[in-house]
This record gives structure tokens, C-alpha cells and sequence, in this order.
């Protein structure tokens, strides 16, 4: 994965309201630590940043230039996003050097179809690997090609490129392939649907009958109200 540079400024607001200020700024507020060095409270481009994300993920590796001079390697460590906008919230960045190792979750990709008649579940969509800072992958792909029901494919089936070591169990289930239902499966299990649905309906009507003579209380009371008024 290539680097991405970004400039970063420093950070000199703290706490939520100087979030809030840096984000309506444009700016994402980011925190960088790591080698033993005190963090350091920087902001960077919104833009800028979402665009790596997208097309590295997130594991981009940035090359960050802040305006008081300082340059540094750094990878997410930690990202918050709000789920609402789809905004990044903060960022930890954590500090690497050319050549050190580090140990990340990267995406698993399932390639290939399996056999006829089975369905995939993706128990673990991404795997513990160490690598190189410079040269940690953006995904890993698994085979399950030709997979028949009962197959499970494993972390130590997944394929590493040259130099990524695998961190996680090898055991450690990746993807599991089960038959899928048959038809007289799926038709045996209709009929308990619709004693779920015939009994929810019956519910619905006694609270509908309740309520019918709560109602029929008052206004017969009002009837003998106007009477005795009239009888009056």
C-alpha cells in the first residue's frame, strides 16, 4: 500500500467543544502517539482524509507534514465515525518508521463460488497479520471455490503476500459452508408462521372488544344523565 501525504496543523483546543470547532472548521481532530514520544493533538483536512480511507481503508499508511515542521509516518490506530452524517469524529494515529514491523487487522475477501445447494457464513471478516508499516496489505482473499457443504475455511488458508505473517490462530474459522434449506424445509417451517400470525390476530381482536366496552360504560351513563335532566 502506498502512502498518502496530508498536511496537519496543530491541535491546541481540547475537550468536546474544540472537537466540535475543529470538525466545523473542515478538520478532523487526530491524536498522535507512539515510540515512547509524548501524544501530540493535531487536526487534519476532512476531505482529504475520507479519500484515503475510501480508497486505501483503514489501514492507509500517512505521510504527515505538520506546519511546525515535523514530519512523520503514521497508520489508524483508532477511528470514530459518526454513523449518522458518515463523518469522521477523531482519529488515533499511531507513529511507525520504515521497516518496523507492526501487527493490524486487515479485511478478509471471499473469492470464488462454492458448490451448488450451500450457503457461506463469513464468521471472521478480518484477520490479525503482521507486516512490514510501509507494506501492510489493504485485504486478504480466501478461495472457496468449489466448496461443498461442511467445508470450513480457515485463517491459515487464507493467502498472505510476501512478508505478511499470520498473527492470528491458524485455526481460527474464516468462513464455514452449509447446505442450504430445501424447499420442503422452508414449506415445514410456514405453517408455524401462521399460528404465530392467527394467534397475534386473536390477541388484536380481545383488546379491540375490550376497549369497544369501556367505551359503551360512559356514554350509557350519559344517556341516563340527559334523561334525568329531562325528566327535570
Amino acid at each position: 500500500m502506498s502512502e498518502v501525504k496530508i498536511s496537519a496543523e496543530p491541535r491546541t483546543e481540547f475537550g468536546k467543544g474544540g472537537a466540535r470547532r475543529t470538525r466545523r472548521a473542515g478538520k478532523v481532530p487526530a491524536v498522535l502517539y507512539g515510540h515512547g514520544e509524548k501524544p501530540k493533538h493535531i487536526a487534519l483536512p476532512s476531505r482529504e482524509f475520507a479519500a484515503a480511507i475510501r480508497k486505501g481503508g483503514a489501514n492507509q499508511l500517512f505521510a504527515i507534514d505538520i506546519t511546525d515542521g515535523t514530519q512523520v509516518l503514521a497508520l489508524p490506530k483508532a477511528i470514530q465515525r459518526d454513523p449518522i452524517r458518515d463523518t469522521f469524529e477523531h482519529v488515533d494515529l499511531i507513529l511507525v518508521r520504515r521497516g518496523e514491523k507492526v501487527t493490524v487487522e486487515v479485511p478478509v475477501q471471499l473469492t470464488g463460488e462454492a458448490a451448488r445447494d450451500t450457503l457461506i457464513v463469513h464468521d471472521h471478516d478480518t484477520l490479525s497479520v503482521t507486516a512490514d508499516a510501509t507494506k501492510v496489505p489493504d485485504h486478504l482473499e480466501a478461495s472457496i471455490e468449489g466448496l461443498e457443504a461442511g467445508t470450513l475455511v480457515t485463517a491459515g488458508d487464507v493467502q498472505l503476500p510476501a512478508g505478511v505473517e499470520l498473527a492470528a490462530d491458524s485455526e481460527l474459522t474464516v468462513a464455514s459452508v452449509t447446505a442450504a434449506p430445501t424447499a420442503e424445509q422452508l414449506e415445514a417451517t410456514l405453517p408455524e408462521v401462521e399460528v404465530a400470525t392467527d394467534e397475534a390476530e386473536a390477541e388484536v381482536g380481545e383488546t379491540t372488544e375490550g376497549s369497544e366496552g369501556a367505551d359503551a360504560a360512559p356514554a350509557a351513563e350519559g344517556d341516563e344523565a340527559a334523561e334525568t335532566r329531562a325528566e327535570a
